[in-house]
């Protein structure tokens, strides 16, 4: 993947070590082997937000008062940050001319680079979640050391399959600005279902995935920056994270009603939908089969 085409944001922070402290004592990535596949099983990877998993809050809840340190622009010499600069760069400049095309405004999130914990307005988390957005604070938040684990963990290597990371994390950004979230909030109040092979949090995931693929076809269009492989290896990446796959890998067996993200094959599936059309309007998730 040729990121370097790509322009770079000024919307990257540093919270840097502990994102402010007061998070809870996981010790950075040294957490129990038991705790590492609770969190697989319930979606460690790409988790929208962190505080339903670690039992302070559910999505789209208050954002909570935090005193912590104000974290500051990311310095651009170290490589891994000057890639994610490009990438979330380039997903600003996507979503800026869809928004406009629909005659409206893209607010643009900040993405908040951390080590080993981090304070939010959804709460505390530890590096363990994996990348996450806050709709709360509409910052995605994100570890570097995560595209360590998807190489060892989940062998998913590749520029790519780590800007589709990014691009899934903003996916969710672009949900919480057209109102996705709140209607999944209510739906959710009102005792809809959120887990389970069909459940809410699955849909909404997966659409997050679409808009992944969205994003993809239009930088590739913009910038021709994919190369052989590319595509593979964030399909890969897809794969490896579905909740069929961590389960089997974690427990031997698949339970489709604890769901939260989908099946490595839906993730694959709603990711090509974006990719092949550029199309929000085919990432509708909510309605019908997935």
């Amino acid at each position: 993947m040729l990121w370097q085409k790509g322009r770079r944001s000024d919307n990257v922070e540093d919270a840097g070590e502990g994102g402010g402290g007061g998070g809870p004592s996981f010790g950075g990535r040294g957490l129990g082997i038991g705790g590492i596949i609770i969190l697989a099983i319930l979606g460690m990877v790409f988790y929208k937000d962190p505080t339903a998993l670690l039992g302070q809050g559910e999505p789209g809840a208050a954002p909570q008062q935090q005193t912590q340190s104000a974290p500051h622009q990311a310095a651009s010499s170290d490589p891994q940050v000057d890639f994610v600069r490009a990438i979330l760069g380039e997903t600003e400049d996507t979503w800026g001319e869809i928004f406009a095309a629909n005659g409206q405004t893209y607010e643009r999130p900040k993405l908040v680079l951390f080590h080993g914990g981090v304070r939010t307005a959804c709460g505390s988390a530890s590096s363990a979640v994996g990348p996450f957005y806050c709709p709360g604070d509409k910052k995605v938040y994100l570890d570097l050391d995560f595209f360590q684990t998807m190489q060892q963990r989940f062998h998913s290597a590749g520029d790519f399959a780590r800007a589709y990371v990014i691009a899934h994390e903003v996916g969710h950004h672009v949900q919480n600005l057209v109102g996705v979230f709140d209607k999944v909030s209510d739906a959710r109040r009102r005792g809809a279902r959120m887990e389970g092979a069909t459940g809410l949090s699955v849909r909404q995931e997966l659409q997050a995935d679409c808009f992944a693929g969205v994003w993809a076809n239009k930088s590739q269009q913009r910038q021709q920056w994919l190369q052989s492989g590319d595509v593979e290896s964030a399909l890969n990446a897809a794969t490896a994270i579905g909740d069929d796959t961590l389960q089997e890998q974690s427990q031997g067996r698949v339970v489709p009603d604890s769901f939260t993200h989908g099946t490595s094959a839906q993730r694959v599936k709603w990711f090509k939908t974006g990719l092949a059309s550029g199309d929000i309007g085919k990432c509708n998730t909510f309605s019908g089969s997935i």
